[in-house]
């Protein structure tokens, strides 16, 4: 079995029972792509993007352009999705992206 990311348990190696596996992200919904704040370097948005203004790569159907390519940046290439962030549809994953995000910004 894949291991758990950290951030998902907080114990690093091997799937543990405890973990839900990581989740199949819906189509057409892009909200992780305009949600969060990204700090680095995007194609397009050399100097990463501010929270809630849509990647310059996330294409008319909400998906990205750059998913699997090198120049993706690390964070997103990082981020699963989850029951818990994706909700039942796009409204709320934008209400619990955009509440991790004020939670979580600097001071």
């Amino acid at each position: 079995m894949a291991p758990c990311p950290p951030r998902r348990c907080g114990v690093a190696g091997p799937h543990h029972e405890h973990c839900p596996p990581p989740a199949a992200c819906r189509p057409g919904c892009g909200a992780c792509c305009t949600a969060p704040s990204i700090s680095s370097a995007i194609p397009g948005m050399p100097d990463g993007k501010p929270a809630g203004v849509r990647c310059v790569q996330l294409a008319d159907d909400n998906r990205c352009l750059i998913f699997g390519r090198p120049e993706r940046p690390a964070c997103c290439a990082g981020l699963q999705a989850s029951a818990e962030m994706c909700g039942d549809n796009r409204e709320q994953a934008l209400l619990w992206l955009g509440q991790l995000e004020r939670a979580t910004a600097p001071a």
